[in-house]
């Protein structure tokens, strides 16, 4: 289906692009104006829900476009702004008239701007800081200002690079009366004031020192700026217009192309985390399953990385740079050593060292484990991802490995199942619906429209059950797309109980990759690269949207994400929430009572001590990630970091939560074990972590509740009475 869609796709877009690109004139050298015509063809035509290019579209460009190029407000003035306002309200005839003044005007001005930032930063280090002033920065760059003149500006210099060498200096404070303390063989306290520091550390020559390694960071920021090219800035450019249609759609400059292709082949190396563009630094969104974050457990979603260090070297601040060249840093060879200076989650700041390697793509499939809970039997599914061999289907997919987990679990003799699809990205469609079959008799999965067009019904038509006992599934705010669809079925039905956060992801759209290439009938300009282009849209059986609501747990259970924005709700321009008429089905029969498991579980999480700790730990980091105003005087920053690792430290008793509940592998893989040591030792460490997980734990209580009122369980017990 998706092949048969990608080519009626290309189909239109190369009969409107033959008859629209070839009659055009462009100079030999000017590549960017073909590609902003290009594009626009291919987004005003292809695209799920195309916006129309408009003033307001155009002034929705302006304000994204400088924010990308100065999201900290360092570099442009408010002249500057006033000069661009010009532009406001024209770039949507600039576009339609493949005018690119707008950009070349901003660029410009970025150039000199940048260059005079240089010399700013340079004077401004060169004086010491006074530590023991009561002065704040705000680091709300979004509501900031523009300086109003130079002089505004160089004083905003001076409060951000006193905030950088800040955190240095204290470093480099803590470290020396460390090592004093030792030579000393005497115990190191923490200092929380700055005349607190001993004698014997000297406070003039550390801040100097610190000073001097924000200016090398801040030197190796600009000549990583200065290779950057024209043509890097206008991929800039065109992705902001680009984005504004959808936060999935995307253009890809040739380089980029080649590095989609390979990660999504599998083949890459680097730390395993996909990251996103935020004005402090790189926010963690997703952790691959099988990398070396998943495996190293570190770092975790939510997470802002500020600094990147190379193997022992002096890091480099990342502060208002590029995603695209933030990345470039933070990959490498397989078996380098990466250094991140990471704002965890709970406001924390970290230095996080990372082994550089591949995705270990074992991790990434199905897994089981048996739970022994009193004298009763469950088992366990985790589903890092709904993959898929896109060449050979039959060789290895998702649906077909977590069949042969169930018939495992089956004949291990568990009375319920948990399907774990927490932290599950999605992937392959059809392995959903084949999934979700296994569970149900037959009938409707998820409905999928395309812009224009009637909604195509996927069904699964196999009317074997594979399991007809208890199920519950996990979720939480990173379950995406199939996880989603799989989560939503299952729901409708009432199948099973979905157990998790307040509502999974909501990405309930569907993007293909067009090559640029296939569209234009001649190409003189070179490669033209590839657009990712949203053009489906996913709903469930019952007829609402995936997208922006997700799927909302029948039992909610908060953790530390709960109130803080996760998901697509907060991404830039998601398309809305919307729904079509429901496809026909029948809720699951195989429950006497469905809504008392559900009644009953909310009972027991209202008065369970770790809950309140969970919630209270998720309130504390709401609160952090508001908290915009920071102190440059020595004594209330350092006063304020301690009162945050102690509150830290408190949380971190959650992990040593026991369920009291045992886990342990199936036949097949304890047989592995004599061979595979490494294999026994993940094994150990993921039932230590499940031991723990008070999620497991409560899953496990509702298969028992569903287990007593399973009409089909309730049958084979009369069965084996009557014989």
């Amino acid at each position: 289906m998706k092949k048969n869609f990608i080519l009626a796709l290309l189909v239109i877009l190369v009969a409107v692009a033959s008859c629209s690109f070839t009659n055009k004139s462009f100079d030999n050298d000017d590549k960017d104006k073909l590609l902003l015509d290009l594009i626009t063809y291919v987004l005003e035509r292809g695209h799920y829900e195309p916006k129309d290019i408009n003033d307001n579209f155009s002034s929705n460009v302006f304000d994204d476009f400088i924010d990308i190029v100065d999201p900290t407000k360092r570099y442009f003035l408010q002249s500057d702004i006033r000069d661009f306002e010009k532009y406001r309200f024209m770039i949507d005839d600039e576009i339609r008239n493949t005018d690119i003044t707008f950009f070349n005007a901003v660029y410009q001005r970025l150039m000199l701007r940048m260059e005079e930032a240089k010399e700013i930063y340079k004077e401004v280090l060169a004086e010491p800081f006074d530590y023991t002033v009561d002065e704040t920065i705000n680091i709300d760059y979004e509501n900031q200002e523009f300086a109003a003149n130079k002089k505004q500006l160089k004083e905003r210099w001076r409060k951000q690079l006193k905030y950088n060498t800040l955190n240095v200096f204290e470093n480099k404070i803590d470290n020396r009366i460390s090592d004093a303390d030792q030579e000393a063989n005497v115990d190191s306290e923490t200092i929380l004031a700055f005349n607190d520091i001993p004698a014997n550390v000297d406070k003039v020559t550390t801040e100097e020192e610190a000073r001097e390694v924000t200016k090398n960071t801040l030197d190796e920021f600009f000549d990583f700026v200065d290779d950057l090219e024209r043509k890097d800035w206008f991929v800039q450019y065109l992705n902001t217009i680009v984005e504004e249609f959808d936060p999935h759609t995307f253009y890809f400059a040739p380089e980029e192309k080649e590095r989609f292709d390979i990660g999504m082949s599998g083949k890459f190396e680097g730390i395993g985390a996909r990251l996103q563009k935020k004005p402090e630094g790189a926010k963690i969104v997703e952790i691959i399953s099988g990398g070396p974050v998943w495996r190293d457990q570190s770092l975790e979603v939510g997470d802002e990385i500020l600094k990147v260090g190379q193997q022992g070297e002096e890091p480099i601040d990342i502060v208002g740079m590029r995603l695209d060249d933030a990345i470039k840093l933070i990959k490498g060879p397989k078996g380098t050593r990466v250094d991140l200076t990471v704002r965890k989650v709970d406001g924390t700041i970290q230095k996080v060292s990372i082994t550089r390697d591949v995705v270990e793509l074992e991790e990434s499939y199905a897994k089981s484990a048996t739970i022994d809970s009193d004298d009763h039997k469950y088992g366990l599914i985790n589903l890092p991802k709904f993959y898929v061999d896109f060449e050979d289907y039959t060789e290895r997919n998702a649906a077909t490995d977590v069949a042969k987990e169930v018939e495992r679990l089956k004949e291990a003799g568990a009375e319920g199942i948990i399907l774990d699809l927490r932290d599950n990205g999605g992937g392959s469609l059809k392995t959903v619906v084949e999934m979700a079959g296994l569970f149900i008799k037959d009938g409707p999965i998820v409905q999928v429209r395309s812009s224009g067009q009637r909604k195509e019904v996927h069904e699964d038509k196999d009317e074997r059950i594979q399991w007809d006992g208890p199920l519950v599934i996990l979720v939480n705010e990173l379950s995406a797309s199939a996880s989603e669809i799989m989560a939503a079925a299952m729901q409708d039905y009432k199948r099973a109980v979905i157990i998790g956060s307040k509502q999974t992801f909501g990405k309930g759209t569907v993007q293909n990759v067009i090559p640029l290439d296939n569209i234009v009938r001649s190409n003189d300009q070179g490669d033209l690269g590839a657009i990712k282009l949203t053009t489906q849209k996913f709903y469930r059986i019952n007829g609402g949207s995936t997208q922006l609501e997700g799927v909302k747990s029948d039992i909610v259970i908060p953790d530390k994400y709960s109130y803080i924005d996760l998901g697509e709700r907060d991404q830039q321009n998601p398309l809305g929430w919307d729904k079509i008429t429901p496809a026909d089905y029948k809720i699951w029969d195989g429950y006497i009572d469905f809504e008392t498991a559900v009644a009953n579980s909310k009972k027991r999480m209202e008065n369970n001590p770790q809950i309140k700790l969970i919630e209270e730990n998720a309130k504390w980091i709401k609160e952090q990630q508001d908290e915009n105003v920071i102190s440059l005087n020595f004594d209330a920053y350092v006063q304020k970091a301690e009162e945050a690792k102690k509150q830290s430290d408190k949380f971190k008793t959650l992990r040593d939560y026991d369920s009291k509940l045992s886990f342990g592998s199936l036949k097949y893989e304890t047989e592995l074990f004599t061979q595979d040591s490494v294999l026994r030792e993940k094994r150990d460490r993921w039932h230590k972590d499940l031991a723990r997980d008070i999620y497991v734990e409560e899953a496990v209580n509702v298969l028992k509740d569903l287990h007593l009122n399973n009409i089909k369980q309730q049958e084979r017990k009369l069965a084996s009475v009557k014989g």
